[in-house]
């Protein structure tokens, strides 16, 4: 019991620092994105390196929002579904739904290291910063080692959100 307790601990901490990190992204992409428009306005010239910069963050908000989400309950049962089921069928979906997402994990790890590895290009945002492919391809496989965290932390992921009128 002691070990489902650290790894539902360790599970919720790690979806803390995702979100920060998430959210660090796209403060990251609108202090980039500002820079190149008040350059813009200032000198009416465009800097070059601005989007292209910006963008390398959106894999990683991408692929990370799918552990979030999954962390929450979200994208993962359709309560419509849930409803139009009989009740004894519902658990086995949930177990099912669980099953996918770890086969789901696994994929995500075993091609996305091969093409973690396999990034060997170096992304030219400007002559003077050039970012390695490998910072793209590293969201794939962490985002699968995430989601078995997430998987190992318990199966209380398998019991639906609370609804509105719950709380």
């Amino acid at each position: 019991m002691a070990a489902v307790a650290f790894l539902r601990r360790m599970s919720d901490a790690l979806n803390r620092a995702v979100i920060a990190f998430c959210v660090a992204c796209v403060i990251a992409m609108l202090a980039i994105s500002f820079i190149g428009f008040f350059y813009m306005v200032g000198t009416g010239e465009a800097l070059s390196w601005t989007y292209s910069l910006a963008r390398l963050f959106i894999p990683w908000i991408g692929m990370l929002s799918i552990t979030v989400a999954f962390k929450g309950g979200e994208h993962v049962t359709m309560n419509l579904l849930l409803g139009l089921v009989p009740h004894a069928f519902i658990r086995v979906l949930q177990w099912a739904s669980f099953g996918l997402i770890a086969l789901f994990a696994l994929l995500l790890i075993w091609f996305g290291w091969d093409f973690f590895l396999g990034s060997n290009q170096y992304y030219m945002v400007s002559d003077q910063i050039r970012v390695h492919g490998r910072w793209v391809a590293a969201c794939v496989p962490a985002t699968g080692a995430i989601l078995f965290v997430h998987l190992a932390s318990g199966l209380q992921l398998l019991e639906p959100p609370p609804q509105a009128e719950d709380i």
